[in-house]
């Protein structure tokens, strides 16, 4: 049995709340579970360097998560003067995800930055980041479209992402931290609205899978993120 008592193929509580900040072009908190994440998007008239004179717009992203978004407070990465390992690793997921379901041509040679602040950890932060971060980026092109900035929209899917595993010999869906830090094996799928894949993240943390157990991971995946989409339809509606 789950530790938080969940059927293996549920989703913890979500919930995205759109605006939630002032001055951002696009923003929202998104809550899976004990998982808090704050998410902005914000317009930039500029590309990096490397895009100059492309006609291609950029989206990218940052993460951060705060000192006591944990049980015990983490030092800020500011005061060590470097990003760790795991923070560069997922905001490179974050933005290469993000960037998967939007039309660099349409969106002109601009760029929007999707900053993902951790409030609150319970397992799962860089899925949430993804999907909420969509959310922000949708808010923030719909603002482009309506005045007149870009005439085509340059989304063209959504995006979100989940977490699976192997916990206690069973397939489950959306792992809180309890199931995380004891899973066998631990997935992470990014994908389209339609259910394309994007991304996989998957190891053997414990004991290796097969590959029939990794079908119902994807199985699993595709149930999750149908539910997250629809969540998303609802706070940008």
């Amino acid at each position: 049995m789950r530790p938080s008592g969940r059927a293996a193929d549920a989703l913890r509580d979500i919930s995205i709340e759109p605006g939630t900040t002032r001055h951002a072009e696009g923003s929202c908190l998104i809550r899976m579970g004990g998982t808090h994440v704050i998410c902005t998007a914000s317009v930039e008239e500029t590309v990096p360097p490397f895009m100059r004179k492309t006609g291609l717009g950029w989206v990218t992203a940052e993460y951060g998560m705060l000192p006591r978004a944990t049980t015990t407070r983490n030092r800020r990465e500011a005061s060590a003067g470097k990003q760790s390992g795991r923070t560069q690793e997922i905001q490179r997921l974050i933005g290469r995800s993000l960037r998967a379901g939007i039309d660099r041509v349409a969106l002109g040679e601009r760029q929007i930055t999707v900053d993902c602040d951790v409030i609150q950890a319970d397992g799962g932060t860089r899925c949430a980041s993804i999907t909420g971060g969509w959310v922000a980026l949708r808010l923030a092109v719909n603002r482009l479209l309506e005045a007149g900035v870009v005439k085509t929209d340059p989304i063209t899917h959504h995006v979100a992402a989940v977490s699976c595993g192997i916990y206690g010999g069973q397939p489950v869906l959306d792992l809180d931290y309890a199931e995380d830090s004891a899973a066998g094996t631990d997935a992470n799928f990014v994908m389209t609205g339609e259910l394309g894949l994007i991304e996989v993240q998957g190891s053997a943390e414990g004991a290796t899978f097969t590959r029939t157990e990794l079908g119902r991971l994807i199985d699993l995946a595709e149930t999750g993120i149908a539910a997250l989409v629809a969540a998303q339809r609802a706070a940008t509606a």
